[in-house]
C-alpha cells in the first residue's frame, strides 16, 4: 500500500493568522486616478529520470510509446506534473510548444490558443467554451480547467484530430488521461500543501488524496479522487461602493479625481484579495470487469470553483498600482462543473477492440460584473444621476450529451484501421440582468429594484460524424495513413430582452415581475455538412530515429450567437439585441500541413523533437460586437496563415544531471483584407492582409534542469530550477482600432525535495525574482479618460490582467 502525505510548513502559522481582517488603509489625500503508473509518474519516483519518449500515449487509440508517434504530440507525465506542480491546463502552456493560455485568474477555463489560430482580441475575462481546441477528460469532452489529480499524463495533440476523435477539432486536442482503478492492489495516496504570495495577506492551501480500494479480485474496484485548493488573492479592490445608489463614485464632482480621507470613508470600503481561488473537485470511477475481454468504467467528476474577482489590475488609473482594481463593485463567479459517464471496452475475436463511451455534463456559471462603464458609454443620460452605478448578474447553463463508439483493429499484419461514429447535443441558456441602484427613485419609474435590463438565450447545437483511418505498413519502418471525417450539424437559437425600467418595458414586466413578453422573443435555424481528411507517413530510420509528416484538414462548427434576436423594427431608445446577420455564424476550416523528426542521441541521453508547420486558416471565426448594445459575438471574416516550428529536448548530462528545453516560433498573420474585423463603439476597423494575429507569442519558450545528488542512507536530494519565456503578444489584429503590444517576459521556479521510498519533504518558489508581468489586456486605451464631457465622469474598464507574483511554499510527504 502506497501513502502520499504533503505537508506545507507555513500552513503552521495559519491559525495565528486566521484572525487578521482586512480594512481600509490610512489615506492622507488619495487620488481616485489611483493504465498502472506511466514512467516517471508520482507512485513511480525512481523512473522519474528516464526519457520522455518512454511516455506510453495513446494519441493514436493504440499505447505507443512517445518516441514512436508520428505525429507532433507532447506528453506531460505525472513526474513533471508534480515537480512543477502544475494545478491545471493553464500551467501546461509553459511547458507546451506552440500553446498559449493567458493568466486571467480563477473566474473562467482560460483563452486557450493552439499555433496562433485566434483572432480575437485579449480580454481579462478569459473563456469557458472554445471549438477550436477539444479538451478530453478520459474518453469525454470537455471545455473545462479540471485540476490535475491522479493523472497518468496529459497529451497535447497539434494540428487538427478530426478523423481520430469524435469532437472534431480545428486547431488540436489535449486530453487529461486519469490512472485507472486497479483490481489487485489497495492504495491510498493524500497530500497537503502550503503557500504564501506576495501582494497576498492569507495563507494558501491544498488538500487532496487517492483511493484505490478493489471490491471484487480481479472484477470490481472503485479509484476515487478528491481536492480542496485555496489560492490566495492578490489583488485589492479599494473603491467599492459602501452603498450603491447612494455612494459617489467620483466624490470630487466634475473632471475632479480628488479624494479626501472624508469623501473616502463616505463613500467607499477597501477589500483585500478578491481573485482568490477556492476550489473543491473530485473524481471517482468504478470498474466492472467481467473478463480480460469485457470491462466497463462508471466515471462522476465534480468540480466548483469560487473566486470575488478578476485578476487584473486598473492599468494605473485612478492612483491605483500593479495589484489593485478600481471596480465599483465585487465581481463574483461561481463555476461548477458535473460529469457523468461509461465507457465500455470489449476486445471482439482477436479482430478488433470497440470502445463506447457515452456522458452526460453539466456546467453552470453564475456571476456578478461591474456594468457602470457599458451604460455610461451608451449616452443615455444615466450620468445626470450623480450616484449612478450598475452591476449586473448573469447565470449560464451547458448541458451536453455525447456518444462516441469506436473500433479498433487488434488483428495484427499490415494493415491497421479505426472507425467510429460521434453524436453530440449540446443546449446553452443564459440570462442577464442588469440593475442600476438608485436610479428608479431618480427617474421616479415604479420599478422598484432597480432592474434596468433583462436578456435570456436559450441555444441547442446537435453534431453527427463518422470518421475513420486505415494505416499501411508495408515495412517495419515504414507506414502510411489515411482518414476521412463527414459530420453535419443543426442549431438553433432563441431569446429575448426587455427594458423593464423604461415605457412599454413597464408595461410587459411590471414590477416584481421578471419575464419577457411574446413579442420581445426571437428564434432562428441554422446548419452544415462537411468533410474533413488526414494523410500521414512516417520512416523509421532506426530505433529512436522517425521522421513524419502529415496533411490534414480540420474545421470547427458553426453556431448561434448567444445574444438574444433584436425584435424589429427597433424600438426607440437601448436595445441590446443581435440583428438578423449577427445571431448565427458558419464553419470556418484550416489546412494544416507539417513535417517533424523524433530522434533519440547519444545512446539515448539525448532525446530531440522538432517540428515545422504550416497552415491556411479559411473563413475564421473572430470575435466582434452587436450593432445594438456593443455585446461580444463570432462573425466570420477572410482567412490566414500560421506558420512555425516546435521543439522539445532532454539530455542526461550525467547521471545526477538532466536538462530540459522548449522553443516554439510562430508566425500568424492574415492573408486577406478584413474589412470591420475591429469594432470599437460605433466605429469599424479593417484589417488588413500581412496584419499579425493577436492573442499568441511569437516567440515562447522554457528551460529546466534538475540535480539529484543520491545520499548514503539510499535517499535522494533533488533540486530544480527552470525559466519560462513568454514573448510579446498584439492585443488585436495588427494592432488597429486602439490595439497595443503586451510585453514579453521572463519567470522562474525552482524547488529542492528530499525523497526517501517512504518521505518526500520540499520546499518551492515560483516567480522567484518577484516578476510584474502583463499576461492580457482588458479593453483598450480608448476607453480611458472621460464618459461625457459635460458630466466629466472618468471611466474605469480599461484593465491589466497579470501573473501570480512570488509565492513560496514547503511540504512534506510519505509513503507507506
Amino acid at each position: 500500500m502506497t501513502t502520499t502525505f504533503k505537508i506545507r510548513a507555513a500552513l503552521l502559522s495559519a491559525s495565528a493568522l486566521a484572525g487578521l481582517g482586512v480594512g481600509a488603509p490610512a489615506f492622507a489625500q488619495t487620488q481616485l486616478t489611483a493504465p498502472d503508473a506511466a514512467p516517471g509518474s508520482a507512485s513511480n519516483p525512481d523512473a522519474a529520470a528516464a526519457s520522455s519518449d518512454d511516455i506510453v500515449v495513446t494519441a493514436t487509440r493504440r499505447n505507443t510509446t512517445l518516441a514512436d508517434v508520428p505525429i507532433n504530440i507532447t506528453a506531460v507525465g505525472a513526474a513533471q506534473i508534480e515537480e512543477q506542480r502544475l494545478h491545471d491546463i493553464r500551467d501546461l502552456a509553459d511547458f507546451t510548444p506552440g500553446v498559449t493560455i493567458n493568466q486571467t485568474g480563477p473566474r473562467a477555463t482560460g483563452t486557450i490558443v493552439l499555433r496562433g489560430l485566434s483572432a480575437n482580441e485579449t480580454s481579462d475575462f478569459g473563456s469557458n467554451a472554445d471549438r477550436a481546441v477539444a479538451i478530453y477528460l478520459g474518453e469525454v469532452p470537455l471545455y473545462q480547467d479540471f485540476k490535475l489529480l491522479d493523472l497518468e499524463r496529459v497529451e497535447v495533440l497539434l494540428g487538427p484530430q478530426g478523423t481520430l476523435y469524435g469532437a472534431g477539432t480545428l486547431a488540436g486536442a489535449i486530453r487529461y488521461i486519469p490512472k485507472r482503478p486497479n483490481t489487485t492492489a489497495l492504495s491510498v495516496d493524500a497530500h497537503i500543501r502550503g503557500s504564501t504570495v506576495d501582494q497576498g495577506s492569507q495563507f494558501g492551501f491544498q488538500g487532496d488524496f487517492t483511493v484505490n480500494l478493489p471490491i471484487v479480485t480481479d472484477h470490481v474496484a472503485l479509484r476515487s479522487t478528491a481536492g480542496y485548493y485555496y489560492e490566495p488573492g492578490f489583488i485589492d479592490n479599494p473603491f467599492i461602493l459602501q452603498t450603491p445608489g447612494v455612494s459617489l463614485a467620483q466624490p470630487g464632482g466634475k473632471n475632479n479625481t480628488t479624494v479626501t480621507p472624508a469623501q473616502y470613508s463616505a463613500n467607499f470600503k477597501y477589500i483585500k484579495d478578491v481573485n482568490f481561488e477556492r476550489t473543491w473537485t473530485t473524481r471517482n470511477t468504478l470498474l466492472l470487469e467481467a473478463n480480460d475481454n469485457i470491462k466497463g468504467y462508471l466515471t462522476f467528476a465534480f468540480q466548483q470553483i469560487k473566486t470575488n474577482g478578476r485578476q487584473s489590475n486598473g492599468a494605473f488609473q485612478f492612483n491605483t498600482g500593479q495589484y489593485s482594481e478600481p471596480v465599483r463593485f465585487l465581481e463574483p463567479s461561481d463555476r461548477r462543473a458535473y460529469l457523468y459517464a461509461f465507457e465500455l471496452q470489449a476486445n471482439l475475436f482477436n479482430v478488433a477492440q470497440l470502445v463506447s463511451s457515452s456522458a452526460y455534463t453539466l456546467q453552470r456559471n453564475n456571476n456578478i460584473s461591474e456594468n457602470t462603464d457599458l451604460l455610461l458609454d451608451l449616452n443615455y443620460s444615466y450620468e445626470a444621476f450623480p450616484a449612478f452605478s450598475s452591476y449586473a448578474k448573469g447565470s449560464r447553463r451547458n448541458e451536453q450529451f455525447t456518444q462516441e463508439v469506436r473500433l479498433v483493429s487488434t488483428h495484427g499484419g499490415p494493415l491497421s484501421w479505426t472507425v467510429g461514429g460521434f453524436y453530440n447535443k449540446l443546449k446553452q441558456f443564459g440570462d442577464r440582468q442588469e440593475y442600476t441602484p438608485g436610479f428608479a427613485s431618480f427617474i421616479n419609474s415604479p420599478r422598484k429594484d432597480d432592474l434596468e435590463y433583462i436578456s435570456f438565450f436559450d441555444n441547442s447545437n446537435t453534431e453527427k460524424a463518422v470518421f475513420g483511418e486505415a494505416t499501411l505498413k508495408p515495412t517495419n519502418a515504414f507506414q502510411i495513413t489515411g482518414g476521412v471525417r463527414y459530420y453535419k450539424y443543426d442549431a438553433t437559437a432563441r431569446g429575448g430582452t426587455d427594458l423593464p425600467l423604461f415605457g412599454g418595458g413597464l408595461t410587459r414586466t411590471p414590477y416584481p415581475l421578471i419575464q419577457f413578453a411574446p413579442s420581445r422573443v426571437k428564434s432562428g435555424t441554422s446548419g452544415a455538412d462537411g468533410f474533413v481528411y488526414k494523410a500521414n507517413a512516417s520512416y523509421k530510420f532506426r530505433e529512436g530515429l522517425l521522421l513524419y509528416g502529415t496533411y490534414s484538414t480540420g474545421y470547427r462548427i458553426g453556431g448561434p450567437n448567444t445574444v438574444p434576436p433584436c425584435v424589429l423594427p427597433l424600438a426607440p431608445g437601448q436595445n441590446v439585441c443581435a440583428l438578423p446577420n449577427e445571431l448565427f455564424y458558419q464553419p470556418d476550416k484550416t489546412y494544416n500541413k507539417e513535417i517533424g523528426v523524433r530522434a533519440n542521441l547519444f545512446g539515448g541521453r539525448v532525446t530531440v523533437n522538432l517540428d515545422a508547420y504550416h497552415i491556411i486558416w479559411k473563413q475564421l471565426q473572430v470575435g466582434s460586437q452587436t450593432v445594438n448594445g456593443a455585446v461580444g459575438i463570432t462573425t466570420n471574416a477572410g482567412a490566414a496563415v500560421s506558420k512555425g516550428i516546435e521543439f522539445t529536448g532532454t539530455a542526461n548530462i550525467t547521471d545526477k544531471l538532466k536538462v530540459s528545453a522548449t522553443y516554439a516560433y510562430l508566425d500568424a498573420h492574415l492573408t486577406q483584407n478584413a474589412p470591420g474585423l475591429i469594432v470599437v463603439g460605433s466605429t469599424k476597423y479593417t484589417a488588413f492582409a500581412g496584419d499579425r494575429l493577436p492573442g499568441s507569442q511569437k516567440h515562447s519558450g522554457s528551460f529546466g534542469a534538475t540535480y539529484t545528488q543520491p545520499l548514503d542512507n539510499g535517499a535522494k536530494l533533488a533540486l530544480n530550477w527552470t525559466l519560462t519565456y513568454h514573448g510579446d503578444q498584439f492585443t488585436k489584429t495588427g494592432n488597429r482600432g486602439f490595439g497595443e503590444v503586451i510585453p514579453d517576459y521572463v519567470l522562474n521556479r525552482g524547488s529542492l525535495t528530499y525523497r526517501t521510498k517512504r518521505y518526500d519533504f520540499s520546499i518551492y518558489a515560483l516567480n522567484i525574482f518577484n516578476q510584474y508581468a502583463i499576461s492580457s489586456v482588458g479593453n483598450d486605451f480608448s476607453k480611458i479618460g472621460p464618459q461625457n464631457t459635460d458630466y466629466g465622469i472618468s471611466r474605469r474598464y480599461y484593465s491589466y490582467a497579470v501573473v501570480t507574483p512570488r509565492t513560496i511554499g514547503v511540504e512534506a510527504s510519505v509513503h507507506f
